[in-house]
């Protein structure tokens, strides 16, 4: 017979138990929680379909899972992002050591990156100096439409923004001074605890390509003061009072690119961000100082646009002449 201490006791135990649930939830992006799920489904389908268990599952079924999805044509990257997820779902439930680590799946795993190769697939086109320029003189300044496309490549571009950081900012973040924008970024991918950056974009000489004055047109031509900087705008010319989905970031690059006569299907939300990498190493700017705009953490990825800037610099086959 539980006493009333001990039902206070138990509840309490139940109440921590789920608060401790959801900060382990809290603990990771909602993007990659999703991630995580849509992999785990996966996986648990395909072991139903050959009647294995999936937890625990055997290293070799982890195995000849992960050879099927290569032989069906899933990229390297794929692959081992559902090894992260058949591991995570083996700790959460407590299995451990997860079957991803045996030594056979590991085996597995090098024969399918020495096989598929790790080089991204697709990358969308970024968007050079001379493009985004381009994209921006589509831009009508008599709609509100107009005003707000501007403001949003050319803010998304000098600001080196990730789509999702682009569509999170609201008009307190962001103060115009003498020298150009100050931006708070409240979170971002490298920053999931939150601890904020601030970035500045500068002023740019030419008014028509100027980020401060964009932004202020199409802040004072939607009356916004506060609340969500980047809002849908109808096809009567009204603001609403949404905020733009990170997709919408994508959508107003490529309604650019085919009123600039661009290939839409080449560019995309991120070939902003690309496209601020590439034209400022192409015009020399420090890695250092372009990891800092961008708030990139990893050298390689910086490095790899400074090497697509560096195509045809100093290029030997300028010497020949045939």
């Amino acid at each position: 017979m539980l006493t009333a201490a001990d039902e206070d006791r138990l509840g309490r135990l139940r109440t921590l138990t789920l608060a401790a649930q959801e900060l382990v939830g809290a603990s990771k992006a909602a993007n990659t929680v999703r991630a995580y799920r849509s992999d785990w489904s996966d996986f648990t389908g395909w072991c139903a379909a050959q009647r294995l268990a999936p937890l625990p599952a055997e290293p070799m079924t982890v195995a000849l899972y992960l050879a099927d999805l290569a032989g069906s044509g899933a990229a390297a990257a794929t692959i081992q992002r559902r090894v992260s997820s058949i591991s995570q779902a083996h700790q959460a439930a407590g299995h451990r050591p997860s079957p991803t680590a045996d030594f056979l799946v590991r085996q597995v795993m090098r024969g399918i990156r020495r096989t598929l190769g790790t080089a991204p697939r697709s990358q969308k086109t970024p968007l050079s100096a001379a493009d985004l320029r381009r994209l921006v003189a589509t831009c009508p300044d008599e709609t509100l439409a107009g005003r707000r496309d501007r403001a949003l490549l050319l803010v998304g571009d000098l600001g080196a923004f990730r789509r999702s950081e682009l569509v999170a900012l609201d008009a307190e973040d962001v103060a115009e001074t003498d020298a150009g924008l100050r931006v708070l970024v409240r979170r971002s991918k490298t920053d999931q605890e939150a601890e904020g950056q601030e970035k500045g974009i500068p002023r740019k000489a030419d008014p028509e390509v100027c980020p401060a004055r964009a932004l202020r047109a199409w802040r004072e031509a939607a009356g916004i003061e506060d609340g969500p900087l980047w809002r849908a705008v109808n096809r009567h010319d009204q603001v609403r009072p949404g905020r733009l989905s990170d997709r919408a970031v994508a959508l107003v690059v490529k309604r650019a690119c085919v009123r600039a006569g661009l290939d839409p299907d080449r560019y995309a939300g991120h070939s902003l961000r690309a496209g601020f990498a590439t034209a400022a190493a192409e015009a020399g700017a420090p890695e250092r100082a372009i990891m800092r705009q961008g708030g990139w953490t990893s050298e390689a990825m910086v490095r790899r646009y400074i090497r697509m800037a560096d195509l045809f610099r100093e290029n030997a086959a300028d010497y020949v002449n045939p």
